[in-house]
């Protein structure tokens, strides 16, 4: 575990479908606001939250519950209908902590973003690659660095108010007592040729026709063989391949751990069985067929600490923040007179409440 990332806040639908559609291994489509701006067009953009610093309207809502909606589908998954409250209760969070904010927390959300679009940006192979993502989820990168920035100022007043801060003998400490938690597993470096033998539009996706299918496995062996044959992986996985998540970085996949990601057994047994630059037979997984080719292996190994120091002090800030957050954002709600003005949320918020109620363990009686 080198990566503890305890995420408190929900990070923005549009700037987490940006990173997974540079990550994933599987087929997934990538939302767009179109519905939101045409319910704007048709019933205007209502106040859903008022209180006396801020309003939040229902397209701030819409956008994030249908990004959070294709996510979830690409994942096989619904959303029950509370989720929105979820949704407009993390809005207003980080509204409140925007009221506290001052220039510092302001210059470190800054930061905070920069770091964060860098690390997107080496996941695109060109800026233009990365351009084309924003245009088809129909967003801009000014609109997504506004919203990482919101929500990292909205982060960094909340541990100043709440004056969290983690030692290096503290995550010294934690290093030493959890070293089960630094063991790096191998890992292979690798490029990927996908070919669906699904439709990734349709919900669980369905398979295509017959003859189809049979065409995509023809077209996956005459891959193979060209790229056994010394053609560039590259330019082949750029053409060919029907991965989203790698097509437009020529096929690459640059850390993948045995046993540590959502990748299909027969996918993980080929690509750690391959030797460096070598390219794999036709692989046959659920919703298609791959062909890998290996750049080489990383041996498992404990990770120093200078390596995950950072790491480990964010985990265990967010871990403070976790138990002293909710007293602190309820009184912020009661300061600035937070209420929900949306009817419909005001029911769902109401059987969300009830059901956590209904939850919670029952205290013993004492004699």
């Amino acid at each position: 575990m080198t990566k503890m990332k305890l995420n408190l806040f929900l990070s923005s639908a549009l700037v987490a479908s940006a990173i997974s559609a540079a990550a994933a291994t599987a087929p997934a489509p990538v939302a767009t606001n179109s519905t939101t701006e045409a319910m704007k067009a048709l019933f205007g953009d209502s106040v859903v939250v008022k209180s006396k610093a801020f309003e939040i309207k229902r397209s701030e809502v819409d956008e994030l519950m249908a990004g959070m909606k294709t996510r979830a589908a690409a994942e096989g998954q619904t959303l029950p209908p509370e989720f929105e409250v979820a949704i407009v209760n993390q809005l207003v969070t980080i509204q409140l902590l925007l009221q506290k904010a001052n220039d510092e927390d302001r210059a470190a959300g800054k930061a905070v973003s920069d770091t964060q679009f860098a690390k997107v940006m080496k996941n695109f192979p060109t800026p233009e690659a990365f351009a084309r993502q924003l245009k088809a989820a129909n967003t801009t990168e000014a609109e997504l660095r506004a919203k990482a920035t919101q929500e990292a100022t909205a982060m960094a007043a909340l541990k100043r108010e709440l004056k969290i801060t983690i030692t290096d003998d503290a995550a010294k400490d934690f290093y030493t007592a959890n070293p089960a938690k630094f063991e790096e597993p191998e890992k292979v470096h690798l490029r990927d040729i996908l070919l669906l033998t699904v439709d990734p539009s349709t919900r669980p996706p369905s398979p295509l026709p017959t003859n189809t299918i049979a065409a995509k496995r023809k077209q996956a062996e005459d891959l193979q063989k060209r790229a056994v044959g010394g053609e560039d992986f590259e330019k082949l996985a750029t053409q060919y391949s029907e991965d989203p998540g790698t097509k437009n970085n020529g096929g690459e996949i640059p850390e993948l751990y045995r046993g540590g990601q959502n990748t299909s057994p027969e996918f993980e047994a080929a690509a750690f069985a391959l030797s460096a630059d070598k390219v794999s037979e036709v692989i046959t997984v659920p919703y298609g067929f791959y062909i890998i080719k290996s750049l080489g292996k990383t041996a498992a190994r404990k990770v120093p600490y200078a390596e995950c120091a950072a790491d480990i002090k964010e985990a265990l800030v967010g871990a403070k923040l976790k138990e002293a957050a909710p007293d602190y954002i309820l009184k912020l709600r009661s300061e600035y007179d937070v209420q929900i003005v949306d009817e419909r949320l005001k029911v769902l918020e109401e059987k969300a409440k009830a059901a956590a109620t209904m939850q919670m363990p029952s205290v013993p009686a004492t004699k």
